[in-house]
């Protein structure tokens, strides 16, 4: 198992840290943890990605609210702190989502050349877009690598491009990014009770599978396993958004899965994808349970000790 990790990824704060549930420190831990295990590579891009990449993506006003520390606050969804500069910001948050980036593109990028699953620990920011930022998102990461991808002729406009999200939140970012492009495949499983609840983005999912708030993993993962049926015809290319916040322990997903269900749900991804050919890109998505980076850990043990043929 290929999986993609800097040092760069991990936010710190010091106090300021208890201001949102993310636990910007679980990428340091996850990594610790499987660090020596010999069925997991550890690979890293070598920098972040270049705010000139960013601005290709984003619309003319976007480029300035992203540089602006209140717009940042809002998407963050934290209280505006004064003394807080947007320097500031842009070193300790924005900077580590820069390099989660980063790590979508060299994960597609290894995954187009090579085949397989490479399995960034950061990234998934779905409910970013080219017009906004919001949910703790403040790059979509899907939308601009596929952008660079579609740029550098790694993949053409005609190539079928997947996506899998079981992120607990629908994912109005990529559902808005690839509102007018049908080779972009959307399979989206998602507490149907909670954020966002936009209309529009939720109509253009292909393979929709919202969920009431409480669902349980035995349910989950039965419509789930429905959703992946439905998957059709060949793909160049796949972005998986595993968040973990579908966790009974996070208080923001409202879902009801153990730990030994996420992971039972990374593998029945991965054999779906194996099962169709298609290389794939999996991204960290959303988390806000202390159980988090325990989950993360356990599926990648999992998935890497599986025969995918």
């Amino acid at each position: 198992m290929n999986v993609i990790y800097s040092k760069h990824y991990n936010i710190s704060l010091g106090l300021l840290n208890y201001l949102h549930p993310f636990d910007g420190l679980k990428f340091g831990r996850i990594y610790e943890s499987l660090k020596n295990r010999d069925d997991i590579t550890f690979i890293a891009p070598a920098e972040p990605v270049d705010m000139a990449i960013v601005d290709e993506f984003l619309s003319s006003i976007m480029r300035h609210r992203v540089r602006n520390k209140n717009g940042i606050f809002k998407a963050l969804e934290v209280p505006k702190i004064p003394f807080v500069s947007f320097d500031f910001l842009d070193r300790k948050i924005l900077n580590p989502m820069r390099w989660g980036v980063a790590g979508t593109i060299f994960g597609a990028k290894k995954a187009l050349e090579l085949g397989g699953v490479y399995w960034n620990l950061s990234g998934g920011y779905h409910h970013a877009m080219q017009q906004n930022m919001e949910g703790f998102c403040i790059y979509n990461d899907i939308g601009i690598c596929h952008q660079q991808l579609l740029k550098s002729g790694e993949i053409q406009p005609d190539d079928k491009v997947l996506i899998i999200d079981t992120d607990a939140h629908h994912g109005n970012g990529n559902g808005y990014t690839f509102m007018e492009n049908q080779n972009v495949t959307i399979l989206d499983v998602y507490n149907a009770g909670i954020y966002p609840t936009s209309g529009y983005t939720r109509e253009r999912v292909d393979i929709p599978v919202p969920l009431p708030p409480g669902t349980d993993g035995e349910t989950y993962l039965s419509r789930f396993a429905e959703a992946l049926d439905k998957i059709e015809g060949t793909y160049r290319l796949a972005f998986v958004v595993a968040g973990t916040d579908t966790l009974m322990t996070d208080k923001l997903g409202g879902l009801c899965l153990t730990i030994d269900e996420v992971a039972k749900r990374e593998e029945m991804t991965l054999k779906s994808l194996a099962k169709h050919a298609i290389p794939a890109v999996v991204l960290g998505g959303g988390g806000y349970s202390k159980d988090s980076a325990k989950s993360v850990i356990q599926a990648i043990s999992h998935c890497a000790a599986l025969t995918l043929v």
